[in-house]
């Protein structure tokens, strides 16, 4: 089946492309999530369209996300986690954690975007990648610190 994106689909192109997909994938995925439209020829003759259109959508989408990465590289989150032998925490950070902080301090971001490989479980200071535009990415600092205090650790 033969479809034309409406929006960037990670692995299978950008918006305006013209692409070949499962029958299963693009009836069950991409057309119900209006990610997508199917590639009739009457479709095609818009898709011009949709390319000039996506093209200045996109510029405008990088500038934004250009500015909100310059904010985000100034934000620095805290979390105090409960800590077991060789610092090693139990449970962790994800990025569900870090997007919850995020939004506390006004920035709305989707978790989807905080590129964390895998959740933190260590304590310490990480940046942590956020990819705000397919050009764009910012870096969060986060520290994590135990939830005792260090007087109390010792004495412990």
């Amino acid at each position: 089946m033969e479809v034309i994106l409406k929006e960037d689909v990670q692995k299978l192109g950008n918006r305006g492309d013209v692409v070949k997909v499962a029958d299963g994938y693009g009836r069950n995925y991409l057309l119900p999530g209006k990610l997508a439209i199917e590639a009739t020829t009457a479709n095609k003759a818009v898709i011009e369209q949709m390319k000039a259109s996506a093209i200045r959508k996109s510029a405008k989408e990088k500038a934004q996300s250009e500015e909100l990465a310059r904010t985000l590289s100034q934000v620095e989150l805290t979390f105090e986690r409960k800590v077991g032998e060789n610092d090693h925490l139990f449970g962790s950070v994800t990025s569900g954690d870090i997007a919850q902080q995020l939004e506390a301090k006004g920035h709305t971001i989707d978790r989807r975007k905080i590129a964390l490989e895998e959740p933190l479980k260590q304590l310490g200071e990480f940046h942590v990648p956020v990819k705000l535009h397919r050009d764009v990415t910012a870096h969060v600092k986060v520290t994590i610190h135990s939830d005792v205090p260090e007087a109390a650790a010792v004495t412990a």
